[in-house]
């Protein structure tokens, strides 16, 4: 695929409960934990997906 500037790969629903990733669902309800840098569960499920 071509990605260039301005194409959008990946979409995060932020509020004060949840940052939900929108192309693979995963869904973690510690918002400061994935602030912290604990991406774990979003870069699992992307590989998982192959996405």
């Amino acid at each position: 695929t071509d990605v260039g500037w301005g194409h959008q790969i990946r979409s995060y629903v932020l509020d004060n409960s949840r940052i939900k990733d929108l192309r693979t669902g995963v869904e973690i309800s510690n918002t400061q934990k994935v602030l912290d840098g604990d991406l774990d569960a979003f870069i699992e499920a992307s590989l998982k997906q192959g996405v």
